[in-house]
């Protein structure tokens, strides 16, 4: 038993400093993304173009989704763009994703196998994370100047589209040859936005995956080693397998990501108009939230927010769903079932030997 001077020993608890240290995260959270996103799911209630917005149902949502009226020119383009913008969204990330992947993944394996002797690893692995620390400004601009529709881009200039009379009088041409129209035109545009992605995010990937790869047991690799596997059996049958939840994990901040692609798209152009074939759903919430400052389509914008946050909450579900583990389920439902008879044979009053 306690003596009496411990008793009179008050006990202290640190617990009230630890919530004093990660409240200011939820009031950041609360403040600047919970909040925000209420009042995205009200405004996608509610009606465009007025300072004090009525609740309309889903009325919005009819305009985007379901095909309107032929003589509603207004809500034809709304539909119409939405749907265009979510092609090009997909089609762009699967476009970027499997390439990134399988890149990733072959530099990690590489990188890692102890049998590859090859110096500067770290100095490689270094430069090929460096284009994920790039703004992605920066980069767009990085190859709207490279790859532009003016004469005057990296890529035409090569070519001449802009030598002067002089020039062209001196190499023998009578006229310079006409600009690559890349940025304007569908899958050259397409493929390049592809590329961006590809080269700004697979050093990222690259890094998770070799983490997962470095945690596996390295006895199953000297295992295999000595039982004579070679580097392909050894991928197929230990690495690749004990890497699915890191993969899981790769899956959905990439599609996460892809859904909400914006910044590479929307400024990857010339002038003010976006090209229509790398518009995002990104984009067209960002233009039908700006569209027109005297009469605003946030009831559009929100809307669609809404519409691509159910997707994504339905596509990542499904990636749990078919990545679960089926033998811990089986096993989970046998021992919920022994305990069920259990109970059952308990209450009967009697014991099974």
């Amino acid at each position: 038993m306690a003596t009496a001077a411990q008793r009179r020993i008050k006990s202290v608890s640190y617990a009230k400093y630890g919530y004093m240290f990660i409240l200011p995260f939820f009031v950041v959270y609360f403040i600047f993304s919970f909040w925000p996103l209420i009042q995205t799911f009200i405004l996608a209630f509610s009606e465009n173009g007025t300072r004090t917005p009525a609740l309309i149902g889903f009325d919005n949502f009819k305009t985007i989704l379901a095909k309107p009226a032929a003589n509603d020119f207004k809500a034809m383009g709304i539909h119409k763009s939405f749907w265009d913008g979510m092609k090009n969204t997909l089609i762009i990330w699967f476009g970027n994703f499997l390439p990134q992947i399988a890149l990733s993944l072959l530099l990690a394996v590489w990188f890692t196998d102890l049998r590859v002797k090859m110096p500067g690893k770290g100095f490689f692995k270094v430069v090929m994370y460096m284009p994920n620390i790039i703004t992605a400004a920066s980069v767009a601009g990085l190859f709207l100047a490279l790859f532009g529709d003016s004469s005057y881009s990296v890529i035409n200039t090569l070519r001449g589209c802009a030598m002067t009379k002089e020039q062209l009088l001196a190499a023998g041409l009578d006229s310079a040859p006409e600009p690559w129209k890349i940025i304007t035109t569908c899958w050259p545009s397409r493929c390049l936005v592809m590329f961006i992605q590809v080269w700004m995010w697979f050093g990222n990937t690259m890094i998770m995956l070799m983490s997962g790869i470095q945690g596996i047991n390295e006895s199953l690799f000297e295992a295999a080693e000595i039982d004579g596997a070679n580097s392909t059996q050894t991928f197929w049958r230990i690495t690749f397998p004990l890497l699915k939840t890191i993969m899981v994990y790769t899956l959905l901040t990439s599609m996460i990501g892809g859904l909400q692609m914006f910044d590479i798209p929307y400024m990857l152009h010339t002038g003010n108009v976006v090209n229509d074939y790398i518009k995002t759903v990104a984009v067209f919430i960002y233009e039908m939230f700006h569209s027109n400052f005297a009469k605003p389509s946030f009831g559009y914008s929100a809307a669609a927010s809404v519409i691509l946050f159910v997707i994504t909450s339905i596509l990542g579900a499904l990636v749990f769903y078919v990545q679960r583990d089926k033998d811990a389920i089986e096993k989970k439902k046998k021992q919920k079932q022994a305990a069920k008879e259990w109970k059952r044979k308990q209450k009967g009053g009697g014991f099974s030997i």
